[in-house]
């Protein structure tokens, strides 16, 4: 028997292909692709954004705009709201209103200010992180510090105060919020940079003489992408319900422009008589948070599988 035919009894066969690695990504995508929650989450949410973006031609297809009031089929005689029915296939509020039609226009708003108050609070909370982590003790603790000052504030009594005195808007939303967002970010991504800083590929590129700035931005940050995307996809839910806390207290969206915490408000007088005034608005903030909520979670455990072994070996 030859040499090769000995290694091959012994190793087995030769395969035709070499193996062929693949990254953390890649296998966190395959990971990502066989959770049916994670595809589920991510089908209602892709729904949702084009809903949310088509919101006109939807009006136009339903027939009625979101202000517009059906005086003949959107109220009784007694001037309460109509139930679901083939004209209002969610009911209508108790000015007439289409619930429908509103919900959808009101998707615009708690995605807007949602993802745009999230990655506002994330971009401010990767830097202020990375420079807490990276740049000294000296700097450590001054940013530190503004950090808790910052989470020290009692929010709601800051953003009444605040939209008081310059007028509510969807913009003066995403301000509010991501100011009260930020450093939760910050302290997460300043623990992760202290960790990494110390590395070893870190302390060759500073002995190449790469700049703080390099290091940090080029070294660093690749290395936080994975839990700034995880804590992205887990702040959206929140900053969406805090928009609809400020449109409840009347200091979010000016009426009769529609959201789904003004619509809440604006059932609770009606609840007892109209439950779908009331249900069907909640019914979409409730789906919607536990959609990105959901998907987080999976993005998190598609990210560390560790986490799920973790709570598989628990159970």
């Amino acid at each position: 028997m030859s040499t090769s035919e000995l290694q091959e009894t012994v190793a087995g066969p030769v395969p035709d292909r070499p193996v062929e690695g693949r990254s953390p990504w890649q296998l966190a995508w395959a990971r990502l692709r066989r959770d049916r929650v994670a595809i589920g989450c991510s089908v209602f949410i892709l729904i949702l954004v084009l809903v949310a973006i088509f919101a006109r031609p939807i009006s136009a297809l339903v027939g009625y705009g979101p202000t517009q009031q059906d005086r003949v089929n959107g109220i009784t005689p007694d001037g309460l709201p109509m139930p679901p029915s083939a004209h209002h296939w969610l009911g209508t509020d108790n000015l007439g209103r289409d619930i429908l039609v509103r919900i959808i226009h009101g998707s615009q708003v708690s995605l807007a200010v949602g993802v745009g108050a999230a990655v506002a609070a994330v971009a401010i909370g990767v830097v202020v992180g990375l420079c807490a982590g990276y740049l000294g003790p000296a700097v450590d603790s001054v940013l530190a510090r503004l950090m808790d000052v910052v989470l020290s504030f009692p929010f709601l009594l800051f953003a009444i105060a605040l939209v008081t005195v310059v007028g509510p808007s969807e913009l003066i939303e995403i301000a509010v919020i991501a100011f009260f967002s930020w450093a939760a970010v910050g302290r997460i991504v300043r623990g992760q940079t202290l960790a990494i800083r110390e590395k070893e590929y870190v302390e060759a590129a500073r002995s190449l003489g790469a700049g703080d700035l390099r290091i940090m931005f080029v070294d660093v940050l690749p290395n936080l992408i994975a839990p700034v995307i995880v804590y992205t996809t887990l702040l959206i839910p929140v900053s969406i319900v805090f928009e609809a806390t400020l449109s409840y207290l009347g200091v979010g969206i000016i009426p009769p422009t529609p959201s789904w915490g003004n619509m809440i408000s604006d059932a609770q007088t009606f609840y007892q008589v109209a439950w779908w005034f009331l249900v069907f608005p909640g019914l979409a903030l409730i789906l919607t948070t536990l959609a990105f909520n959901l998907l987080g979670d999976s993005v998190r455990d598609a990210l560390d599988p560790r986490t799920e072994r973790l709570f598989a070996a628990r159970r």
